[in-house]
């Protein structure tokens, strides 16, 4: 099997991990995502400007990017679901603008109250001004390996939305598992459809949940047809609060650590990475579904002779 020699690990979890949780203040957010830009991940997403009635937790999104003590090696995106939003978060000076509309209906109406059209429309709209402000445009497609409403979605409709998305100036497309419904056999089909659609200088990338435990399964199929960027969320947070069922994102820790392990360079220093997921276990104040948190790594070994003091 043919796997990269490096890859590219995008957090997401000031946004996307901490969008179930309780209002997490400020400072503490900050706290985290400085914590995360010293570990040597090159892109954080810190936050969405999508109506605050819609996602009570980033009512504050503007004072975030505002208060980011800014590692210039790392690139701070933030969402935003339409042209409203894109406005106020390029108000902030973000690095990359993301936007996000799902491969399904049911689900878009269910996440933004529009048609897919609709959206697409409001990226265009959105990606303009990006554009013009000189600002690179992220663009996610939700439930596009299932829908919690309409089940499987067809390959060609998302190959439609990703060369839409291509054509309208988006610069990454990320292909997203939103309730965790892929299987490996499905990744390699999907992506290697979608790849061959776009042109050669379009970035693609992967986001992954775990909520079958089947997200890093996920990541080794995507990397052998040959995907090297994938989204994670520290401490294995993250979820959608339209999708029932759907549960946190893989763990950028246990991400990082089975890459490394496998000798596949990520530029990501785990023993930084690790505080970070003890912190984001802090600030929500319940378990996270980390496994690295649990078990440790795979190079922490135990004392025999204390163990055996103390069991045998």
């Amino acid at each position: 099997m043919k796997y990269p020699e490096l890859v590219d690990v995008v957090e997401v979890g000031p946004r996307d991990g901490l969008q179930l949780e309780a209002f997490v203040p400020t400072e503490r957010k900050l706290e985290l995502i400085n914590l995360l830009s010293q570990t040597g991940l090159s892109r954080i997403e810190a936050t969405t400007f999508a109506p605050p009635k819609a996602v009570p937790p980033f009512r504050d999104a503007a004072e975030v990017m505002a208060g980011i003590t800014r590692n210039t090696a790392v690139k701070y995106m933030a969402l935003a679901p339409n042209a409203v939003g894109a406005q106020r978060a390029l108000a902030t000076n973000v690095d990359v603008l993301s936007f996000v509309l799902s491969a399904s209906e049911s689900h878009n109406q269910a996440n933004v109250r529009m048609s897919v059209a609709e959206s697409m429309r409001r990226f265009e709209a959105a990606a303009k001004m990006a554009r013009a402000a000189g600002v690179p445009v992220r663009a996610y497609i939700s439930t596009a390996f299932g829908c919690p409403f309409e089940g499987d979605v067809p390959v060609e409709r998302l190959v439609r939305i990703a060369k839409t998305y291509e054509d309208l100036g988006a610069s990454e497309v990320t292909v997203c598992d939103t309730t965790g419904m892929a299987n490996p056999r499905q990744v390699d089909n999907v992506m290697v459809e979608v790849m061959n659609a776009l042109r050669p200088g379009t970035a693609v990338a992967l986001h992954f949940h775990d909520t079958r435990a089947a997200g890093m399964a996920n990541v080794l199929a995507a990397m052998q047809v040959g995907v090297t960027t994938f989204d994670a969320s520290i401490g294995g947070l993250g979820g959608c609060p339209f999708a029932p069922g759907a549960t946190g994102n893989i763990a950028t820790e246990d991400l990082v650590h089975l890459l490394h392990e496998m000798g596949i360079e990520t530029g990501v220093d785990l023993d930084k990475l690790v505080p970070c997921a003890r912190l984001v276990r802090e600030l929500v104040g319940h378990e996270v579904p980390s496994h690295i948190l649990k078990a440790g790594k795979r190079c922490d070994l135990f004392d025999f002779a204390a163990w055996r003091a103390q069991h045998l």
